[in-house]
Order: C-alpha cells, then sequence, then structure tokens
C-alpha cells in the first residue's frame, strides 16, 4: 500500500469511527438513499404541544414589543455593536435560555419553538440573531448536552439568564470546515489535576464578550503517540488568555464580536472537561446539528423579511404607468420568494422537531437544512434586491445590509462545499457498504456467512430497485403530488446505485457527481416537507369548512419547481461537461498569474 493509499484508508476509519459509531437507525435522508420513504420522520406534519403554544406565542408577543422599541439593526450595522441594553433585554425575556431546563433558569422550550423565537430576530437583524445563535444553539449547547450535573450548576443560571454569555470556540488557521484539523494543545500536567492549553483560535463570535467559551483541543491518547480532540470551558480571566483582536473588522453581521484570542499556558482544571476526553469532535459535530437548524429559523425569518419588502415595493412603485406587480418578471421573483419561505419554515421546522423526539441521527438532515436555507436566502435577497433596483444600492434602504449580512450563511458552521459531499457522502455509505458485500461474496465465494449477507444485501438493492416508495399523504388532491415525489424517490436510488457500480471507490473524490446527488436529496427532503405540511394545513382547513389552505399556491409552485430540479440533477449523472470544466480549471491552475 502506498503512502497515499494509507492516508485514504486513514481518513476513512477516522470518518468511520466518528459518523458510525452510534445507533445507525435509519432515518428519512439515509431512508432516501436506499429507495425507502420513512413516513413516520416527517408525517404527519409536527405541531407544537397545545400546553406549549401559549407560552410561546405570550414569549413572542414580548419579543416582538422588546424588538420594536429597542432593536435598531441599520445602527447596530452602523456601530458594529450590540447594545449590552439589547442583550439584557433578550436575556430578561428568556431568549438567550431558551431551551435550558426551568431548573438552571432557562425556559425548557423545545427546539421547534426555540426556531420560531430565532425566525422572528432573523426577520429583523442577522447580526443579532447570529449573536444569539453563538450564545445559545452553539455557546450553551454544549454544557446542555454533555456538561455533568455540576457543571450545569455552576455555569447554566448565568448563562441561561444573559448575565454571563457564551462562546464556541473551534475555528483555527487549519480547521474550519476541517473540524478534525485542530492544531490547540492540551497536555495534562504531571498530577492529572489540570491540562496546560497553548494555541489560537479566529473568526469566534462572541470571543470578546463572553465570560465562558467551550474549546477544542489537542489531548494526548494514553498508551499511544497519538491525540484526540477534547472540549474544555475556558473563561477569559485565567492566566495566559490573551485576547489578540476583538472585533474582527468584517463586511456583514458588523454587530457581532467576532474575534481572535490565544491561549498562553493557560491552565485549565480537568473538572472543565466537557464530555468525555477525546471525544471534543463528536462534541463538536454534535452541537453543530443544534446550531443549523436554528440557522434555518434565522433564515427562514430574513426570507420572509424579502418576502414582505417585495410585495411593498411591487404594489406601490409605478413605471411605465403600472405598478411593478403587474410585470409577470416581477411577479415570477415574488412567487419565487414565496414558495422557497414556505419550503424553508417547513424544513426548519421537521428538522427541529426530530431533535425535540429524541431521534439520534439526525446530522444528514441539519446538513441538508443549512444548504437549503442558507442557498435559497441568497437568492431571495438577490430577487428583492434586483426588484427594487437602484435604490436597494444604496444604505438607506436595508436590503443592502441584508446582502451583506446574509453572504456569510454559506460559508459559517461548515461550508456549503463541504456539507454538500458530506450529505453525499455518507447518503451513500448504507447501499455502497450492500453493493461491497455482494463484491465480495462474489470473489470469495466460499464464505458461508458472507453469501448470508450478500444474499441479504441483494434483496435490499433489488427491493428498492423494482418499488415505487408510497407517500401516504391525507389529502385527495395531493395524491398526484405524493405520487410524483415517489418516482423520484425511485430514480434517485437508481442513479445512486447506478453511480456507486460505476465509479465504485473513486467516487470519494468525484466531487461534481456528489454535488448532483447531494442536491436532488436535498430536494427530495424540503420537497417532502412542503408536502407534509401542506397536507396538514389542507386537512386544518377542511375541518373548518374551507377548501383550500392560504399558502396553496406557494405550496404547490415550490413542488412543481423542486420536481423538475431534481430531474435536472439526476438528467446530469450522465449528461455535462465535467470533463472540460475539469480540464479548463486545470489548465488555469498549472499557470498562476498568467
Amino acid at each position: 500500500m502506498n503512502k497515499l493509499d494509507a492516508q485514504r484508508q486513514n481518513e476513512i476509519q477516522q470518518a468511520e469511527e466518528l459518523l458510525f459509531a452510534g445507533p445507525q437507525a435509519l432515518g428519512f435522508a439515509k431512508g432516501l438513499f436506499q429507495g425507502h420513504f420513512v413516513a413516520d420522520w416527517v408525517m404527519p406534519y409536527p405541531g407544537i404541544p397545545v400546553a406549549q403554544q401559549g407560552e410561546l406565542d405570550g414569549t413572542l408577543k414580548e419579543l416582538r414589543q422588546f424588538l420594536d422599541e429597542h432593536l435598531d439593526a441599520a445602527e447596530i450595522d452602523r456601530k458594529a455593536d450590540i447594545p449590552r441594553s439589547v442583550i439584557d433585554g433578550l436575556g430578561r425575556v428568556g431568549v438567550l435560555g431558551m431551551t435550558a431546563p426551568k431548573e438552571y433558569g432557562g425556559r425548557g422550550f423545545s427546539q421547534m419553538a426555540n426556531c420560531k423565537i430565532l425566525e422572528e430576530i432573523g426577520r429583523r437583524c442577522a447580526s443579532t440573531s447570529v449573536f444569539v445563535n453563538a450564545h445559545h444553539s452553539i455557546g450553551i449547547r454544549a454544557l446542555l448536552l454533555f456538561g455533568t450535573h455540576e457543571q450545569n450548576q455552576r455555569w447554566l443560571p448565568k448563562l441561561s439568564m444573559g448575565e454571563q454569555l457564551g462562546a464556541f470556540a473551534l475555528t483555527e488557521k487549519e480547521a474550519g470546515s476541517d473540524a478534525a484539523n485542530v492544531q490547540m494543545q492540551a497536555r495534562p500536567s504531571e498530577d492529572g489535576s489540570h491540562f496546560v492549553l497553548n494555541g489560537e483560535k479566529r473568526y469566534i463570535t462572541n470571543a470578546a464578550i463572553a465570560d465562558v467559551l467551550t474549546v477544542m483541543a489537542r489531548t494526548p491518547v494514553p498508551g499511544s503517540d497519538k491525540t484526540s480532540i477534547t472540549a474544555f470551558l475556558v473563561t477569559p480571566d485565567m492566566p495566559g488568555f490573551e485576547m489578540l483582536e476583538a472585533r474582527m473588522p468584517k463586511m456583514g453581521i458588523r454587530g457581532t464580536a467576532t474575534g481572535r484570542f490565544a491561549l498562553r499556558d493557560v491552565k485549565v482544571p480537568k473538572e472543565n472537561i466537557l464530555g468525555p476526553p477525546g471525544k471534543g469532535l463528536k462534541v463538536a459535530l454534535t452541537v453543530l446539528d443544534f446550531g443549523r437548524t436554528t440557522f434555518g429559523a434565522c433564515c427562514t425569518g430574513a426570507a420572509k423579511t424579502c418576502l414582505r419588502l417585495a410585495i411593498e415595493h411591487a404594489n406601490t412603485r409605478k413605471q411605465f404607468n403600472k405598478t411593478l406587480g403587474n410585470f409577470h418578471l416581477v411577479q415570477k421573483k415574488i412567487a419565487r420568494i414565496a414558495a422557497d419561505a414556505y419550503a424553508m419554515e417547513a424544513m426548519t421546522t421537521i428538522t427541529a422537531s426530530l431533535i425535540d423526539r429524541g431521534l439520534e441521527d439526525y446530522m444528514l438532515e441539519t446538513a441538508m437544512l443549512k444548504v437549503f436555507t442558507t442557498e435559497r436566502l441568497w437568492e431571495c435577497i438577490n430577487d428583492v434586491f434586483q426588484i427594487y433596483g437602484g435604490s436597494a444600492y444604496f444604505v438607506d434602504c436595508p436590503l443592502e445590509r441584508m446582502m451583506r449580512d446574509a453572504r456569510i450563511n454559506q460559508i459559517g458552521e461548515g461550508a456549503n462545499e463541504v456539507l454538500t459531499s458530506f450529505v453525499a457522502l455518507v447518503g451513500m455509505r448504507g447501499p455502497g457498504m450492500e453493493f461491497k458485500e455482494i463484491y465480495d461474496t462474489m470473489m470469495k465465494p466460499t464464505r458461508e456467512r458472507g453469501f448470508a449477507k450478500a444474499w441479504t444485501a441483494g434483496k435490499h438493492r433489488l427491493g428498492a430497485a423494482v418499488r415505487v416508495p408510497e407517500i401516504p399523504v391525507r389529502s385527495a388532491e395531493l395524491r398526484w403530488f405524493a405520487n410524483q415525489l415517489g418516482r423520484l424517490i425511485w430514480r434517485f436510488n437508481v442513479a445512486v446505485n447506478r453511480a456507486l457500480i460505476t465509479y465504485r471507490e473513486p467516487i470519494l473524490d468525484m466531487q461534481l457527481v456528489q454535488e448532483r446527488i447531494a442536491n436532488a436529496a436535498m430536494d427530495l427532503f424540503a420537497s417532502t416537507c412542503v408536502l407534509s405540511r401542506h397536507d396538514a394545513e389542507l386537512q386544518f382547513a377542511q375541518r373548518n369548512g374551507s377548501s383550500s389552505s392560504p399558502d396553496k399556491f406557494a405550496a404547490d409552485l415550490f413542488l412543481r419547481q423542486s420536481f423538475r430540479r431534481i430531474r435536472h440533477f439526476l438528467a446530469g449523472l450522465t449528461d455535462n461537461e465535467d470533463k472540460w470544466v475539469l480540464a479548463t480549471a486545470n489548465s488555469v491552475l498549472s499557470k498562476p498569474g498568467s
């Protein structure tokens, strides 16, 4: 085995240990790749329990009043700072500890309810929504998930009330989307009472204002020369904590305190280890699952603002003796924004419900949500920007700020390109392992146990190849959409099987193929969420004497456009210009500076 092959095998082994060590129940996204429709993950459309809905409504009313009176997004952008009075007010409303248990000063809300809170903030100010996300959704989330009772008692009450603020410190010079490449070192003391941390972190939201930071660092693996990542709770008053840059100037979300700091021989007590030693990467990825869900909520809120602004301008601005809303090319943009905002909300709600139900493996769904909503929001802002024309370019209109703020979404908490490949590769692992069983048995037919496993794998692959999944909608008028979705899932599975058989292991490096497979899977997930929501709304309308739901046209449009995109992605697996794309890129890359 050459050095490159050895490195590849090591990477595969690390990925297997990290992503597939826990329970591997067939969830919705993984089911898609195997030609199954795991209905109970997405249908019926989830709702917030009645007991919590009243409390949520009261909190939303209080939050809206506070934001109307005290939140000035334009001023936050100009001054590059969120006033402490706003932070304190969010703490009083309960936003900063929304999902923390009541025994620790939190509100005890579900993730679905929390997403409604973040959507409301996301409608108004991206800086503030990112600040809340950094503090609550990832900053104290590690404590909520992995903290001991003693750690929670010590830290959570003040964090939940906003008396203290949290941050999540993963990113370094060589570790961004490549979370496993953390270089910060943590060496145990001789007596084992503490660890000595050395290294730098950058692009850390809330770094300069946080009182508690969850820091990822490399610790030695006992009995070997290897290291693994461990999560530590670090406070800025520890000797050796040095803030290198408190507020890094940036293009958008200027109100957030994005900083760069160093740890110079910082002694962190062993009691501040968060989660199992050496399992910090698992801690980080689990925390980011929660953050990506509220990321979707913030993007949904911003998309709804785009829709409101587009409608207002289209109904009032006149050109050529008509309001803009009378022009079909403007209507096309507004319809697309409405359809995408509807889908973003449906997708966020269903993904959040997976967390609330205590399901254990929703990493693919949260990755899909993050990529889908951030890409759709960027298109929504671009569309409404175009509707406003030249006026959108000036600072007295919120759209130039929204565009600057939104650009980070496709990069933060996992670059979309990385997550796209992740969706494809993790999704294809299930059918890929079954094909491997069949192939290995054909090569070594004497293996009795292998034959039994190969027979089972073959039945699974054959069954998925000949069976169109049934989508259990309750509304008769949605049966056509359900049938179309079932056939597309079947076509998707056939396409995945064909790609695995054609390319085998080299598909691990074929990112243009991965992109089409992942994009098709993401649209299948989004369409399912829209169909589930649409079905629930029709059922509700019919119970109340109406024959239609208020968002019928937006839902129908999204499904039709999504189905067209899926067919396009699948067709591109065999009809594309990939060879010429790569040849052109390699030609240009070989002549730098030309």
